[in-house]
């Protein structure tokens, strides 16, 4: 063994706390919403890259609802602002690449192919609108976190926001489709002055609690 590599061996527990460290600071700690990017473009093959990373969210029954439009610029990018808050229009005319991000409230019909008994939850979820509307939102949720952080590891800038018009946003990027947009992320490179000061964050002892069950 070389003398570099004993030394490197010698350090590994460091070296992979140290590695640690400054994942979770790109994912978290340093990491902050973006509200102005450069001219940079995001790639296709970028955008692939984080979705094989994004897709291993854990989803209701493995029914992965999301579904995304994306949307670059052109009339698409128009049609985009005219569903926005005036407020946020600004932010995503400036971004590269912008995600119409949806669930697909019929994903039961998918199921046959993505779990083993599919076929029962397929009959059980198309009975129960209310159990699979939940579903679909709630998992399409999860899934746009984790298509959140895959791109922050691949070292793009996010700024996630509400529309304002989610009708419109179906309309035009879903029509036909039984998919209900639920947000819109912009996506790309930092800009000048890119991040607001950031704000406080709620507390662990407001967040969690351990309810007290009467015997």
């Amino acid at each position: 063994m070389s003398e570099v590599s004993e030394f490197f061996s010698s350090k590994s527990h460091f070296l992979d706390e140290l590695n640690a460290r400054e994942v979770l600071a790109e994912l978290f700690t340093d990491a902050h919403t973006a509200y102005t990017f450069t001219d940079e473009p995001v790639t296709d093959e970028q955008l692939r890259a984080a979705y094989d990373l994004a897709k291993w969210a854990p989803t209701g029954v493995n029914g992965q609802p999301l579904r995304v439009a994306v949307v670059r610029g052109g009339q698409a990018k128009q049609q985009l602002l005219n569903a926005l808050p005036r407020g946020n229009r600004e932010q995503a005319e400036g971004a590269p690449l912008v995600l119409v991000c949806g669930a697909k409230m019929d994903f039961q019909h998918d199921l046959p192919l993505l779990h083993p008994r599919g076929e029962r939850y397929e009959r059980l979820l198309t009975a129960n609108n209310k159990m699979r509307t939940l579903m679909a939102h709630t998992s399409a949720t999860i899934q746009v976190a984790y298509l959140i952080l895959a791109l922050r590891a691949l070292g793009l800038e996010t700024g996630p926001m509400n529309p304002d018009d989610s009708q419109l946003l179906h309309d035009h990027f879903f029509p036909g489709e039984d998919i209900e947009p639920i947000l819109v992320i912009n996506v790309g490179h930092a800009g000048a002055d890119a991040y607001q000061e950031r704000g406080p964050r709620v507390g662990y002892d407001e967040v969690f609690r351990e309810p007290q069950v009467n015997a």
